[in-house]
């Protein structure tokens, strides 16, 4: 199980394009709300999520979690308990933690990217604690992955692709895509 939260003021790209592509490799992907089912991007698109952050269950099923970018969303997420949990989590059991645009910034301030390679939206990077940070558009350090924003959706849903399926899928995605 794939865990995407989408808090207030999300942008919308960096959620939707991953849950998609993730879907389309046949990865179980539930959308969470934080505080409601119903959640507002940060253009003013409401989405309806699976799952409110109180319904989701933590447990050997759980592969991923997704923690997109955008502003407010990424302020609202970091203030969750919920999502600080399902964060824990990961890093006690060796789940997969993934984050785009400014969403890195969560992780940077719980300690968890110190010593590991990292990217963010440009302007975030002192928020990523003591990481090494890198240009890429998407960069993945073990059981964390990290994306700059927007334009590096598609991409870094491809990348959580190949971590949970296999670069092959993620290839074959990719080019239906018509990333090339």
């Amino acid at each position: 199980m794939v865990y995407v939260f989408l808090a207030d003021g999300f942008e919308e790209v960096e959620a939707l394009a991953p849950v998609d592509i993730l879907r389309r490799a046949e990865v179980e992907v539930k959308t969470v709300g934080i505080g409601s089912n119903i959640i507002r991007g940060s253009h003013g698109i409401p989405v309806i999520t699976d799952l409110d952050s109180n319904e989701i269950v933590l447990d050997d099923n759980t592969e991923m979690i997704v923690l997109p970018g955008g502003m407010p969303g990424t302020v609202n997420l970091e203030k969750n308990e919920n999502v600080s949990r399902a964060i824990d989590f990961c890093l006690k059991n060796d789940k997969f933690i993934s984050a785009i645009c400014a969403a890195p910034s969560i992780l940077g301030h719980k300690g968890i990217l110190d010593g590991k390679k990292a990217t963010c939206f440009p302007g975030f990077e002192n928020e990523l604690g003591k990481a090494v940070y890198c240009s890429d558009l998407v960069v993945n350090d073990g059981k964390i992955t990290t994306a700059k924003g927007a334009g590096a959706a598609v991409k870094f849903g491809l990348k959580l692709v190949e971590l949970l399926v296999s670069k092959e899928k993620s290839v074959a995605l990719e080019a239906s895509l018509q990333c090339k």
